[in-house]
């Protein structure tokens, strides 16, 4: 399974591509995170994201994209700048019809790393150490994104295997769909 991660932001959106299924070794396809500037305006913002999503797309081809649950913070202005770059994310993979799963930060702290209260630096290093990379990715951007598509790969294959065994139980139960 390859899996576009997608750490939204406006300023800085990560994006990582990582491939593998669950129990097995995983493999960073590609990482890198899309800045724009804070002083230009929303709209040019996001369709640079837009365009760099849509390239990444293009380029690496997933299988699905997990996107970070925007979740409420302080700064107002932050969620929003947030909450319109993961719009776009999801847009972009829903008109390729891939599949998009929202993670909490925790839900991937806890995939990665063991606890749903790891910080910046611990997420850094199991990326590294997952993908077997010599160096952290960097910014923390990359590293989140890069997590989030980890994090898919592990709990998304999972979800798909007891679903499509759920579908497989109620079709050949007496009185099921066939």
């Amino acid at each position: 399974m390859r899996v576009l991660g997608v750490d939204p932001g406006l300023t800085r959106c990560g994006l990582g591509v990582v491939e593998g299924s669950s129990g097995t070794a995983l493999d960073l396809v590609a990482v890198t995170v899309v800045r724009t500037p804070a002083l230009a305006d929303v709209g040019s913002r996001l369709h640079d994201i837009e365009q760099a999503l849509n390239s990444w797309l293009d380029e690496f081809r997933p299988d699905a994209v997990a996107v970070e649950r925007v979740f409420s913070q302080q700064n107002v202005r932050t969620v929003m700048g947030t909450a319109q770059a993961s719009g776009v994310a999801i847009v972009c993979a829903a008109r390729r019809g891939l599949p998009v799963a929202l993670y909490t930060p925790s839900e991937v702290k806890a995939a990665v790393t063991g606890s749903g209260k790891a910080d910046k630096q611990q997420i850094g290093s199991m990326v590294t150490r997952l993908l077997r990379l010599a160096e952290r990715p960097s910014p923390p951007d990359a590293a989140d994104a890069l997590a989030l598509g980890i994090c898919h790969v592990w709990r998304g294959s999972a979800a798909a295997r007891i679903s499509a065994a759920s579908a497989a139980s109620a079709a050949s139960a007496p009185g099921g769909r066939r």
